[in-house]
């Protein structure tokens, strides 16, 4: 069983705005690297997004996934977790998300991964963690330009 890997960020941006962009998974490619695909397969009567399938490349990992997303924590929290991949097992994770009261909003992404084919555990962590970071910093970047 992998453990969960997560970083936190503070953006100067309002709740709205980065909720906006966070719970808008078929818009992640146009900010987030690892995401070079996001399509829509079903959504909920709200409208949001609960079944995404997307492309992602994310250090060693490229990967066709379908992830299915959890609204219950809204707007406070984002969770997904994977439906089916080619070639990852295990995908799950979230983004929390506190106002901070002064304009600024703190963005935790926690995240959860494991291959089909071994890789120790000290490397996944620091791929996760990297992509943590990345994923983060681009947010961040997105929003306060």
């Amino acid at each position: 069983m992998s453990e969960i890997s997560k970083s936190s960020i503070t953006i100067e941006a309002s709740t709205e705005e980065v909720t906006a962009l966070l719970f808008d998974p078929a818009n992640y490619p146009n900010w987030s690297s690892a995401i070079s695909s996001a399509k829509v397969l079903e959504s909920d009567a709200a409208g949001q997004a609960i079944k995404v399938e997307m492309s992602i490349k994310a250090g060693p990992v490229k990967d066709r996934v379908t992830l299915d997303y959890d609204w219950s924590g809204a707007p406070g929290a984002l969770r997904f977790s994977l439906d089916e991949a080619d070639t990852l097992t295990q995908m799950s994770g979230g983004y929390l998300i506190e106002d901070n009261g002064d304009e600024s909003v703190t963005v935790t992404y926690d995240l959860t991964v494991d291959l089909s084919m071994p890789v120790p555990a000290m490397m996944r962590a620091k791929a996760e963690r990297e992509t943590i970071d990345k994923a983060l910093q681009e947010l961040k970047s997105k929003l306060e330009s």
